[in-house]
């Protein structure tokens, strides 16, 4: 079998150094999976182990240098993230508190869509209050308020929330790494102290402006999302269809936009330059022209704020003209892979996120399916009539859009429990339209303002960016746009995410394995039943599910993201309806009873909706006849249901439920009995000091 190995590794030896990135990132994975310091250290001692058994194989041998390095990759990985946490540790509010404070303003987020703003603060002389808080107000409240500035304000704050319901969205740790303390909203005006923010904030927030003054609505808002990704005043509706359609990736600014504005300036800085023989005759047109697109693209990235996902596209152009210069193939694997490398090292943490895996996937699937022999050969060139080249272009584009679709699909699935259908076809009419009419015109539009001709060319963006929506919406509101199916088991998405690399990665025939671990992932996630109740973290909402495979809320006048929230994690696309107006729900002003489940014997379920005090002697024949009890509050020692009960002391242990009323009924919980990673154990502060009076903070 090692001979066997050998042979194949000896075979794929351009291809190996691929999986150096992979290997950290299942080291990076493996300390986000596993809950405390003993699995860590254990890992590591496997993997010591793992090492030692590559070395007895021997190091000269692919296959025992292989091991080795993978080993030691794994464990870099995972020492890595876990000495990132450490490094970013910061205090957290403790408990939700009403307090006044004088702050400088980090950075100022206008979301006009929702007549809001969100800012990012950092409070000052309040040792009982984190270094960094996130705060949310109405634009009415936060007049000319810019970057850098120090305001006093009071808010209601409270911890980052955890993830409300199994597989949600875990805001609590993303703000560990951000180092956000608290989340709360501003009450009362805003106290302004003289000052500015810096210039390129200054330069950033009024480019947005002019531009939603330039276009109005989501037009605007997109326009403006184009240049200095600020997304805030694209109408949710619209911004729902660009989701659902397969293209919110325009909104935000990431390879695509970076690559066309590298691309623009290289091209217009070659054409000027090529006018002087004696530079084009020296040869120093291209690496000119190289160094304008860099400038060019790091210049649009500071103004886009330089987040996360633009930075990984900057340094991915970058290597781009690198290799260029060299007289290297640009866009090769070792070029993603070297790109993700450089990523995982600066922002361990960045591979949780669905945006790493989303970009560095498509990115992947596309170089990987344009190495192959079958697509290099379909679009070589040939002579061939105009209208049948035009064609295979557009067929090689539609096929690229399939592949990656497909590649992309398991990790929206097990983020957003949603993945829309038509994306390729979608995206084969709103690429090029982006790229090739509405960011040339929109950057034509910007540079002729400066002379008061701009006109033309914004009525051009926004008759381009109209069809943009119209499409979104069209594609959206067809039938069966939209794919959408319960939690991705993380074993299963492990296990497509393995398949599909070794898929992509290999070359040769054994690349064809891979094909066995995807389909075991995939088929985890279709076999995957749909929850039978869903419970918020707090306790309060209650999605229950209906024989018809919808899904009904306990309190109907829940908001849109707790709707939103439930329909995503139940895997549905339907609007929720209400319990109470169903004929086999019966309830009261305190509680609501029903039975659940389909078989010979249906679960009863109690759930309380009411804030009155009850008796426990008086809940106690009621919670012994349901096996299932759920409550918000404290519930009495009287009330014990047959199989579990849910009140507020065991929801702080489990967090939000999903329960599966089987034979053999199951209890999924989005908190970990025994985690250990530290925005579940962080250092807190209490934020009871004595508030300054608010008129005083700005001074």
């Amino acid at each position: 079998m090692a001979d066997a190995l050998e042979m194949r590794l000896e075979a794929e030896r351009e291809r190996v150094g691929l999986w150096l990135p992979v290997a950290l990132g299942v080291g990076i994975a493996a300390w986000f999976a596993l809950p405390s310091m003993t699995h860590w250290i254990g890992l590591l001692l496997l993997l010591a182990g793992g090492a030692l058994g590559g070395l007895l194989l021997g190091w000269r041998g692919r296959l025992g240098r292989s091991i080795v390095i993978a080993c030691a990759a794994i464990a870099v990985g995972l020492l890595l993230v876990w000495g990132r946490a450490l490094w970013v540790s910061a205090p957290v509010l403790a408990a939700p508190v009403v307090t006044g404070f004088s702050a400088v303003v980090e950075r100022v987020e206008p979301l006009p869509a929702k007549g809001q703003l969100r800012i990012l603060a950092r409070p000052q002389r309040r040792s009982d209050l984190p270094p960094r808080v996130r705060l949310t107000l109405r634009s009415e409240q936060a007049t000319g308020l810019v970057d850098g500035e120090t305001i006093g304000v009071r808010a209601r704050l409270m911890p980052p929330p955890t993830a409300s319901l199994p597989g949600g969205y875990d805001f609590a740790q993303r703000a560990w790494f951000d180092r956000i303390g608290a989340v709360g909203t501003v009450l009362g005006d805003v106290s302004h102290a003289p000052g500015s923010g810096p210039a390129a904030a200054a330069l950033r927030a009024r480019l947005s402006a002019h531009i939603h003054d330039q276009v109005e609505g989501s037009a605007g808002g997109i326009a403006a999302a184009l240049v200095t990704g600020d997304r805030g005043a694209i109408s949710e509706a619209d911004e729902e269809a660009m989701r659902r359609s397969g293209l919110a990736h325009l909104l935000s600014i990431s390879g695509l936009h970076v690559t066309a504005v590298v691309g623009f300036a290289m091209l217009l800085t070659m054409r000027l330059l090529a006018l002087n023989r004696r530079l084009a005759l020296a040869g120093y047109v291209l690496p000119l022209a190289a160094a304008a697109g860099a400038l060019a693209g790091g210049g649009y990235t500071l103004l886009a704020g330089a987040e996360v996902p633009t930075l990984r596209s900057f340094i991915a152009a970058l290597l781009v003209l690198v290799a260029f210069l060299m007289g290297r193939e640009a866009l090769t694997l070792r070029l993603v892979a070297a790109g993700a490398l450089i990523v995982l090292i600066w922002r361990p943490e960045s591979l949780a996120g669905p945006s790493f895996q989303l970009s560095f996937a498509a990115v992947t699937a596309i170089i990987a399916l344009h190495e192959s022999r079958a697509m290099q050969a379909f679009l070589a060139r040939r002579e061939e009539p105009w209208p049948v080249r035009l064609g295979r272009g557009i067929a090689g584009l539609l096929i690229t859009g399939l592949i990656v679709e497909v590649a992309l699909a398991p990790i929206a699935l097990f983020h957003f429990h949603k993945a829309g259908l038509y994306g390729a076809l979608a995206n084969v009419i709103a690429i090029p339209l982006t790229t090739f009419v509405i960011m040339p015109f929109e950057a034509l539009a910007l540079l002729c303002d400066s002379v008061g001709l701009g006109a033309p060319f914004w009525w051009v963006t926004e008759q381009a960016l109209r069809v943009l929506i119209g499409l979104a919406h069209g594609v959206a509101e067809a039938p069966g746009a939209v794919a959408m199916l319960p939690s991705f088991p993380p074993w299963g998405f492990a296990l497509a995410v393995f398949g599909g690399l070794w898929i992509l990665l290999w070359q040769t025939r054994w690349r064809r394995a891979g094909v066995v671990p995807l389909v075991v992932g995939v088929a985890a996630l279709l076999a995957q039943p749909r929850p039978d109740l869903l419970v918020t973290g707090d306790g309060r909402h209650i999605a229950a599910a209906l024989p018809d495979g919808s899904y009904a809320l306990l309190r109907d006048r829940a908001g849109d993201y707790i709707r939103d929230t439930m329909a995503e994690a139940a895997g549905v696309d339907t609007p929720l309806g209400a319990l109470t107006e169903l004929d086999h729900v019966e309830c009261n002003r305190d509680f609501c009873r029903w039975s659940q489940g389909a078989g010979a014997a249906p679960r009863i379920i109690l759930a309380s909706r009411g804030s009155d005090r009850i008796e426990g002697a008086d809940m106690a024949t009621a919670c012994a006849a349901a096996d299932v009890v759920i409550s918000d509050r404290w519930l009495p020692r009287e009330c014990a249901a047959r199989w579990m009960t849910i009140d507020r002391d065991s929801l702080a242990e489990t967090g939000g439920l999903a329960l599966y009323l089987g034979d053999v009924p199951e209890a999924v919980t989005s908190l970990r009995a025994g985690d250990e990673h530290p925005w579940r154990l962080p250092p807190q502060v209490s934020g009871n000091d004595e508030a300054v009076p608010t008129a005083a903070l700005a001074r």
